[in-house]
């Protein structure tokens, strides 16, 4: 443990990058290794102060603030490995807001038995930056379109925009069998729950939260179908659970797929999940311009569907 015998208090002033974030945030970004319920006894306890006041852990900053934190112990644990800088293809970037185009196989952040992810790596790639956030997820597996807020300001905004379904999101799956009738809705409520050796997983049930996605087939086969996926609602595995549940499993899925099919077109080079996050629009968070923003398909994707499918059809 941290000698505290001649530790003192560290007054910190805010910047605009944490304006608006609660004070229990805030601290607990400060005091990484702090457990959560001494940050919450020392926010009640009145040593946490802003501008010489007490505060209650849903306080909202502004910038300027000035925050005394004061010394606590941070128990000792094993340092984990340094995030090593990577270079993502940017699609998008100014001063609020950053897209990226996210490989397979890339966590979007550390967890899970993942030391660290993309923003951690971004983090590491960019130094100066003050402020680099993630704004929405993507399954490790799945490439495509990841939004990242360069000001805080902006993360908020893309939260509200995001629960209030102001983001257009749109995917593009290779699936199995055929797709019969047309575009159409799946509209299966989806449960969320943890298994016996502690791994995420969805499944359909009545009483699971409302869950929508609009399917329209690309290319079909007697045995593959690309689909197009627009996100109506942003449950968790939302895409891969609600094709599976119609008879559809993703290609390469190695939770809800069919996983006899995946290894044998792991030989024909389907070696990874078929999910790709193509397009989104969206209302620009600080400026209200419209933005329209695609991924071309990974290489590797995209050979196999033309192999098996036939030419893409133009845009895709």
């Amino acid at each position: 443990m941290n000698d505290l015998s001649k530790a003192r208090a560290t007054l910190l002033e805010v910047g605009e990058e944490s304006a608006a974030q609660r004070i229990d945030n805030f601290l607990m970004r400060c005091l990484k290794g702090v457990p959560k319920s001494h940050v919450y006894r020392v926010l009640r306890s009145g040593e946490v102060r802003v501008n010489s006041s007490r505060v209650k852990p849903d306080y909202r900053l502004r910038a300027g603030d000035r925050v005394r934190v004061p010394p606590v112990r941070i128990a000792d644990r094993p340092s984990k490995p340094a995030a090593k800088p990577i270079a993502l293809p940017v699609v998008y970037e100014d001063a609020a807001l950053l897209v990226v185009d996210k490989p397979s196989g890339v966590a979007v952040h550390g967890g899970s038995g993942v030391s660290y992810g993309a923003i951690e790596s971004l983090r590491a790639a960019r130094p100066q930056a003050r402020f680099l956030e993630l704004a929405h997820r993507l399954d490790r597996d799945t490439s495509g379109l990841l939004i990242i807020a360069k000001k805080r300001s902006a993360l908020i905004e893309l939260h509200r925009m995001l629960r209030e379904g102001e983001v257009e999101k749109v995917y593009v799956a290779l699936a199995a069998g055929r797709w019969r009738g047309g575009a159409r809705e799946l509209r299966d409520s989806l449960h969320k729950h943890v298994t016996s050796s502690g791994e995420r997983r969805v499944s359909v049930r009545a009483d699971g939260k409302e869950a929508a996605t609009a399917v329209r087939p690309l290319l079909v086969s007697e045995d593959l179908s690309l689909l197009e996926l627009r996100l109506l609602t942003g449950r968790t595995h939302q895409i891969r659970v609600h094709l599976a549940h119609a008879g559809h499993p993703v290609i390469g899925d190695d939770k809800y797929g069919d996983f006899e099919l995946n290894r044998a077109l792991a030989k024909e080079g389907a070696k990874r999940l078929f999910l790709h996050a193509r397009r989104l629009a969206l209302r620009h968070p600080a400026t209200g311009e419209r933005l329209r923003l695609a991924a071309a398909l990974p290489a590797e994707m995209r050979n196999f569907i033309e192999r098996r499918l036939g030419a893409l059809p133009n845009g895709d």
